[in-house]
């Protein structure tokens, strides 16, 4: 079996020059991102598709539904044949037929590519009608089948379609240019930073400390997320400010209906002097219009003043149930709801129309030399770093156990298909309990406290930031288990 990539239609209307480099770097992000997974594969490039040659397709299809770029993927059977007969000696042979097509109302699908004797018509209706004779119970549907058997023919090779994935779409990241999302934990920043990264942009991410130093926790999870997920073929920065300072100065000179309008200026502010650091030309927010007070078309406007950096605002229509639901469907809801909107409890009477002199006037109080000391001493990390990064800031350390006690019972807290790609296996009788990582805050305090639970993933990474919140959370019932290496 083999696996046929599907570019997105955007890269296939491209001219032929551009068209080439998109793909070129979809195959540099496809082998980088297996190459970390360590699933060494072959990739041909066809004009229209390519071609991956792979022992572990069931994990390699999980990775790709994540790669931006990607429309859709098939997992293929393919042969050669010489008639139409031939073309349904093989279907019978790579489909379990008599079970899936048994009482069930199905219909072919052909396409095709080549000079035949035969149409794709020709081929639908030639199968229908065999498959039809010699299984029970079924018959031909072309409207609303239960089965749609799907075929590619090109010249005289059979491909035979046994699964179609779909990918993320978009464009492949390094196709369009850098830049910088202003990151608070919440569901908008995090589905903006999502949407641009789909866009086919290298998303590094800025994130302004206005609370404890668990919201900085709560907001690396969230990068660490994003990054492993969808953009993990990239080195991103996390740039992390101390904004403690900053807050104190705003709330102590500005009146209470600008903080928040100045609050999010000095925020462009920042982003802006760290952007220019690395010649990144744009920002991205999670504004949506009319959120907020502070997210008016005035104000908006204002804030947009303070830089000459292109700020994209990808939610700037949508409403917060279609953020939220955007936010469950890419699997960072979990993480933003418990992440607490520390903007609003800073700010909670902007106006909703400010003017430009105002602003300004209250700003002349603000002393900038605070401002740009906090920018001075920025913390700036690879995102690949940030599991080591957020334990090294703490004095405590979650023990890490490689032979646990009868007693304890692993968290397997991998998502559901890395559990069932890579089953741990034990030669113990220790109690597995399979409780993926986003649903761990939610269900960790309904477990019997008197027990403890050494958290599991492949990599140990998860499982420390997860270990890490927890024990912060007030448990002292947890371990990280490492399993000893096979030899």
């Amino acid at each position: 079996m083999k696996i046929i990539i599907k570019f997105s239609p955007e890269i296939t209307i491209k001219s032929r020059a551009v068209r080439i480099f998109f793909i070129k770097i979809l195959i540099v992000n496809i082998k980088t991102i297996l190459k970390k997974n360590k699933e060494p594969t072959s990739i041909i490039r066809h004009w229209d598709y390519l071609e991956i040659r792979s022992n572990n397709n069931q994990k390699i299809c999980a990775i790709l539904t994540n790669i931006p770029g990607i429309h859709h993927f098939l997992l293929v059977k393919e042969s050669v044949f010489n008639s139409l007969k031939d073309i349904y000696k093989n279907v019978t042979l790579n489909l379990n037929c008599n079970i899936e097509l048994s009482g069930k109302d199905f219909c072919v699908r052909v396409k095709r590519h080549g000079a035949h004797n035969f149409t794709s018509q020709e081929v639908e209706h030639y199968l229908g009608k065999k498959l039809c004779q010699h299984i029970n119970n079924t018959r031909v549907n072309l409207i609303k089948p239960d089965r749609i058997v799907y075929l590619e023919i090109k010249n005289n090779q059979l491909f035979i379609i046994l699964e179609r994935f779909e990918g993320l779409g978009g464009l492949p990241i390094g196709t369009q240019q850098e830049l910088i999302s202003l990151i608070s934990g919440g569901f908008d920043s995090a589905v903006a930073s999502y949407m641009l990264i789909r866009r086919g942009c290298k998303v590094n991410y800025c994130f302004f400390n206005l609370g404890t130093p668990m919201h900085t926790i709560e907001v690396s999870r969230i990068i660490y997320y994003l990054w492993n997920k969808f953009s993990s073929s990239h080195k991103i920065k996390f740039i992390s400010i101390d904004f403690s300072e900053v807050i104190k100065e705003i709330v102590s000179k500005i009146k209470d209906n600008q903080i928040g309008i100045v609050l999010k200026r000095m925020m462009i502010r920042s982003a802006s002097l760290v952007a220019d650091r690395w010649n990144i030309t744009a920002l991205v927010t999670g504004e949506a219009l009319g959120q907020v007070s502070s997210q008016t078309l005035t104000n908006l406007a204002l804030i947009d003043s303070v830089s000459n950096h292109i700020i994209f605002r990808p939610l700037i229509s949508y409403d917060k149930e279609k953020i939220i639901n955007l936010a469950r469907e890419i699997g960072t809801e979990t993480f933003s709801k418990s992440v607490p909107e520390y903007c609003g409890t800073i700010s909670q009477k902007s106006a909703a129309k400010t003017t430009k002199k105002r602003i300004e006037l209250e700003e002349n109080n603000f002393d900038f030399t605070i401002l740009d000391r906090a920018v001075s001493q920025s913390c700036i990390i690879d995102v690949q770093n940030i599991p080591d990064q957020i334990t090294s800031q703490h004095l405590f350390e979650v023990e890490t156990k490689k032979i646990l006690n009868n007693n304890d019972i692993i968290l397997d807290i991998r998502t559901e298909t890395e559990q069932k790609n890579n089953p741990l296996y034990l030669t113990t009788n220790i109690k597995i309990k399979k409780i993926p990582f986003y649903k761990l805050i939610d269900q960790f305090s309904k477990l019997d406290p008197n027990k403890v639970y050494a958290l599991y993933c492949d990599h140990g990474i998860m499982s420390r930031l997860q270990a890490i919140y927890l024990y912060k959370q007030g448990f002292r019932n947890i371990k990280i288990y490492r399993p000893p290496l096979s030899r």
